[in-house]
């Protein structure tokens, strides 16, 4: 089963990665994370282990950015 989720977010430099990032690493449930700032649209990839899609998005809001699944 894939677990491996993709967004289109605004996380788009190295201070905005620090501002999530504990956020996200608070989230039980997801196993890996990383953003790639590089791509136009600031691709986040999540590996899930129990978290959902929505809480995913829900913490990446919280943290001030934009977020929508690919």
């Amino acid at each position: 089963m894939n677990n491996e989720l993709k967004f289109k977010t605004s996380i788009n430099c190295g201070g905005c990665v620090a501002r999530v990032t504990p956020l996200l690493n608070d989230v039980a449930g997801i196993e890996q994370w990383s953003v790639d700032t590089d791509n136009p649209d600031k691709i986040l990839t999540v590996k899930l282990e129990g978290a959902t899609r929505d809480e995913v998005i829900t913490t990446v809001k919280k943290a001030g950015f934009t977020i929508e699944p690919v």
